[in-house]
């Protein structure tokens, strides 16, 4: 990680400097959903440009030296605002005060985009998979609003598990409002987007981790839609370091191959971080 001692100019006093190479901006508003998750959104640097599903570093302003950490970008490129979603670390270095944050913070953000889950690492195809745990949702919510998903696929399977039922409720927030709001009914021009929520430790899905779900079959006879294909299907994957390593064996088992930004594939996997 690069040095953030340089400034642009003193900071007032009591307050610490903000680096050179960083935006500043302010918290527009802030969503708990359960003791573990919450979401937040704030202003967007006019000059700031993304690839819907890259990721930023962002920090607080709390120390001489902030620190840094990767967060996927849930809104969609075209967004006038930026929106993240996070866990709830006790004693993290950074969420331990990040989650505490209010309407009116000023949170520091890198001024450098990057990541794998876009669209340009994949080859053509039909059907995108979009499988996740936790907080790996994040980038798809910016994948499943950006109008170029639905221009390159004629459908979106999003998949996302969790411990518990409650810890789905942003997912499930999300796919309502694509299917009931008349701007997102835009971004999507007619194509079809699933969603198939799972809670491994509590409920009817009780120990249904998305890799079981995709060997027995059970995740397409649920959403009525044909078996994995490697010829007309593309998937990306974020989530828990153990799930990104049991789906990624499962879809090279498949016949899938990796792809990356300088050699499109047919999935892509984000390694820079885990939730």
């Amino acid at each position: 990680m690069s040095s953030v001692a340089e400034t642009v100019e003193a900071a007032p006093a009591g307050e610490f400097p903000i680096p050179a190479n960083v935006f500043a901006e302010t918290v527009t508003s802030v969503t708990h959903y359960t003791d573990r998750l919450f979401a937040f959104r704030m202003t967007r640097p006019q000059s700031f440009r993304f690839r819907s599903g890259e990721f930023v570093m962002i920090g607080l302003p709390n120390a001489e030296k902030p620190v840094f950490r990767a967060y996927s970008i849930a809104s969609p490129a075209w967004d006038e605002e930026l929106e993240f979603f996070s866990i709830k670390v006790p004693g993290g270095p950074l969420t331990e005060h990040l989650q505490k944050i209010k309407e009116g913070d000023t949170v520091l953000m890198r001024k450098k985009p990057t990541g794998t889950l876009v669209h340009d690492a994949l080859k053509p195809g039909k059907r995108l998979f979009l499988f996740s745990t936790g907080t790996g949702i994040a980038p798809f919510a910016s994948v499943i609003r950006d109008p170029e998903t639905y221009e390159k696929f004629d459908q979106v399977v999003l998949t996302q598990t969790c411990r518990l039922d409650a810890e789905l409720s942003y997912g499930r927030e999300l796919v309502a409002h694509m299917h009931s709001d008349e701007m997102m009914q835009e971004v999507m021009a007619g194509k079809d987007l699933k969603f198939h929520a799972t809670a491994t430790r509590e409920g009817e899905t009780k120990g249904e981790r998305i890799t079981t779900l995709i060997e027995n079959g059970k995740l397409f006879t649920d959403l009525g839609i044909a078996p994995l294909d490697p010829a007309n299907d593309r998937a990306m994957i974020c989530g828990s370091m153990a799930m990104l390593k049991d789906t990624e064996a499962l879809l090279q088992a498949k016949g899938f191959e990796e792809g990356a930004n300088n050699s499109p594939g047919t999935y892509v996997v984000e390694r820079a971080f885990v939730d």
